[in-house]
């Protein structure tokens, strides 16, 4: 038997084959069309978690990575925190402390404080997080401000305190008598006023920072990086450098003049003693010429007493000073040598540079407030001891308890000297 088709349902058919030609013609024009499949949606989202809206991409840390990148950048926060408190604290409580020059010491460590408490955390955050900016671009404004600002007037207060120690080692008579709580006050206040000048320039629109989604990067404009970088860190190093040197210069200048020259022992002009000579008339001879030697010892030391205790302290400013400006520049060159450089080979709308290397010289950078406190707790006798009385929470009658060390020092040294007389 023959079925014979009907006609509806035949053009029906022809209809749906059509269509379907159609289908498979649109397929193969489309952009999807290769032996690949088409990416799904769970690789497109992975793809974009990987990278920023710069291009930059993201640091992926394991869980253990995390772990450790965490204690490791909270125990140096911790670490700047306790220090320079301990040094606010210290010159609070301890008359001997409180004198002008070291307000600049107070405002070193208050800068330092500031950006562990105001910065730190933060940048914590985006590290472990692979270097992604999570807090807005409102805040992204503001914690550049901060970040700058802080690093800025603690890297201009140590090119003052280098330019203080240099006046008072070059003019011990007159300077002193200048250096008074009022100039001090207005140096510090200049200091963080210059600081907060270089955060204004992309709050009032003259250059932009980078805060596009998941990322936060202060502005690249190349006038703003010149005049920042130059401000906030060359000209500060330059100064520092400059000082350095010339105590150093004066204190192998001063180690020259007041350099003590042994005294020779006048022996008889025979050259050789006489083997015959009575031993007590030898005694006699040797204790004369002891005395006479004293003698000289003795005028020596009295006319130069005051020339000794300049050169002990133009030694110290200088080695003091020298490892303040090895660590600054150890600290900090190598991040501002990259945000130096990084507008004019990136361009001015996003970083190109790799970002494990950033985060790593910024810390580096950070460092430098966990050294300064140690630098100065070092070299400052009273400074360790009230740390020290600070640690083990001996706090009370310590301004006693110094002075007591103080007189004891000297009459130690009085001694010292009256056994060499």
């Amino acid at each position: 038997m023959v079925v014979q088709a009907d006609p509806i349902h035949l053009g029906q058919r022809s209809l749906d084959s059509a269509e379907s030609r159609g289908h498979w013609q649109e397929l193969a024009l489309s952009p999807f069309a290769s032996d690949s499949p088409p990416p799904s949606l769970g690789q497109e989202a992975a793809n974009l978690t990987n990278s920023t809206d710069c291009g930059e991409e993201l640091l992926l840390y394991g869980d253990v990575e995390k772990v450790i990148i965490g204690v490791v950048l909270s125990v140096i926060t911790l670490w700047i925190i306790a220090g320079n408190t301990m040094v606010i604290i210290s010159v609070g409580i301890v008359k001997k402390l409180r004198q002008p020059s070291n307000y600049l010491v107070v405002s070193l460590a208050a800068a330092d404080l500031s950006v562990a408490l105001a910065v730190m955390p933060f940048v914590i955050i985006t590290d472990l997080v692979g270097g992604e900016w999570l807090f807005g671009k409102v805040f992204c404004n503001v914690f550049i401000a901060m970040d700058v600002m802080c690093c800025t007037a603690s890297i201009m207060t140590l090119c003052v305190i280098s330019v203080d120690r240099y006046l008072g080692i070059t003019r011990p008579l007159t300077y002193p008598v200048r250096q008074n709580g009022r100039s001090m006050a207005r140096m510090v206040m200049t200091v963080w006023l210059l600081s907060a000048s270089i955060t204004l320039p992309p709050l009032f629109g003259w250059a932009k920072n980078v805060t596009v989604d998941r990322v936060c990067l202060i502005s690249q404009d190349f006038g703003y990086t010149i005049y920042s970088t130059g401000v906030a860190f060359y000209i500060p190093m330059t100064v520092m450098l400059i000082m350095y040197y010339r105590i150093y210069k004066a204190a192998k200048v001063s180690a020259e003049k007041h350099k003590f020259m042994g005294i020779p022992r006048q022996y008889e002009q025979d050259g050789v003693y006489n083997m015959e000579e009575d031993a007590r008339a030898h005694r006699a001879t040797k204790r004369s010429k002891a005395v006479e030697e004293c003698a000289i010892l003795s005028k020596l030391l009295k006319h130069d007493r005051k020339n000794i205790s300049i050169f002990k302290r133009e030694q110290k400013a200088a080695r003091t000073l020298g490892i303040i400006v090895g660590a600054f520049t150890f600290c900090w060159l190598p991040f501002f040598l990259l945000s130096a450089a990084r507008p004019f080979i990136c361009g001015i709308e996003c970083s190109c540079m790799p970002l494990r290397l950033e985060r790593t010289l910024l810390w580096l950078g950070y460092t430098n407030s966990l050294i300064n406190p140690l630098i100065y707790a070092f070299f400052n006798r009273d400074l360790r001891t009230t740390f020290w009385n600070l640690l083990r929470c001996k706090y009370r009658n310590i301004n006693r308890r110094l002075s007591a060390a103080s007189m004891h020092e000297a009459l130690k040294a009085t001694e010292r000297h009256d056994c060499i007389l």
